[in-house]
């Protein structure tokens, strides 16, 4: 099963490690060079036009990847809800 992130970008559920919010989580040292360090390697996908609120982190056959979005963390959860993929 897929889950809808905005735009033209979807990801398999089971790729999911986390969903995170921009503004609680980039407040941390550790998470703006966790960000910068995947944008250097090329692993940041920003599918936004808008102010981005949330960032999915996935990883597949080793290969990690974050999407920037601008769905809210609680949408993307209600997203998921309804059509049951968790």
């Amino acid at each position: 099963m897929y889950l809808h992130l905005g735009g033209d970008a979807a990801v398999k559920v089971d790729d999911i490690i986390g969903i995170f919010d921009m503004d609680n989580t980039t407040v941390s040292a550790k998470t703006r060079a966790f960000l910068k360090n995947a944008q250097k390697n090329g692993e940041i996908s920003d599918i936004t036009d808008d102010l981005p609120k949330s960032f999915i982190l996935t990883e597949n056959s080793g290969k990690t990847q974050v999407y920037i979005t601008s769905p809210s963390t609680r949408t993307l959860l209600k997203r998921a809800k309804s059509e049951n993929l968790i």
